[in-house]
C-alpha cells in the first residue's frame, strides 16, 4: 500500500511539472515576442498601473500563506492550516481585483486591448496578464478544493499530497507573475 502510495504521488508531481513546464514556454513565448516586436515603429511605451504592484505585493504574502499552511500541516494542526488556506484564498483573489484595478488604469490612461484606439505594446500586455490571470483563476480553484478537503479533515501528517501539489502550483504562478512583473518593468 505505502508503495502505491508513493508511485501515485510521484506520478502526480510529474504530471503537474509537465504542465507547469508547457506553461512556462508558452509564457517565454509570449515575453519573446514582446521583445521582438519592441523595434516596431508603432511601439508605444508605457509604466505599469499602479495596482499591478499592489497585486504582486498580495500574490507574494499569499505564497508565504500557502508554505505556512503546508506547515501546519505536517502538525496536523488542520484548524491553522485552514486558516492559511483561506487567507491565501483571500490573498489570491484580492491579486484578481488589483488585476482588473490595473486594467481599468489603463483604459484611463487610453491604452486599450483592442480597437483603433489600441497599440501592439499594450495589446501584448493584456494578453500576457489574461492569460497569467487564467493560471491564477485555475489556481483559485485548486485553492478552494484544498481548502474544502482540509477542513473535511483529509489531509494529515501522512497524506498531504493534494495539498502539496496545490502549494506547487500557486509558487508556481507566483514565481511566474514576479517573472512576468519584473519583465514588464524592466522590458516594457
Amino acid at each position: 500500500m505505502i508503495m502505491q502510495q508513493e508511485v501515485k504521488e510521484k506520478t502526480y508531481k510529474q504530471m503537474l511539472w509537465v504542465s507547469m513546464i508547457s506553461m512556462t514556454m508558452m509564457f517565454a513565448g509570449l515575453t519573446s515576442a514582446y521583445v521582438v516586436s519592441k523595434n516596431r515603429e508603432d511601439w508605444v511605451s508605457f509604466d505599469l498601473p499602479s495596482s499591478f504592484y499592489i497585486s504582486t505585493l498580495l500574490i507574494v504574502i499569499s505564497s508565504l500563506t500557502f508554505y505556512l499552511a503546508k506547515r501546519f500541516i505536517k502538525n496536523n494542526d488542520i484548524t491553522k492550516t485552514s486558516l492559511f488556506l483561506i487567507i491565501t484564498l483571500l490573498l489570491g483573489l484580492g491579486f484578481v481585483f488589483f488585476q482588473f484595478q490595473g486594467f481599468r488604469q489603463l483604459i484611463e490612461a487610453g491604452l486599450y486591448f483592442t480597437g483603433k484606439e489600441s497599440n501592439v505594446s499594450t495589446s501584448f500586455l493584456y494578453v500576457v496578464t489574461i492569460s497569467h490571470l487564467a493560471h491564477i483563476m485555475a489556481g483559485i480553484v485548486v485553492l478552494a478544493t484544498v481548502l474544502t478537503q482540509n477542513i473535511r479533515g483529509k489531509y494529515s501528517t501522512t497524506n498531504s499530497l493534494g495539498l502539496e501539489l496545490g502549494a506547487i502550483f500557486w509558487h508556481f504562478v507566483d514565481a511566474l507573475w514576479i517573472y512576468l512583473f519584473l519583465f514588464f518593468y524592466f522590458i516594457g
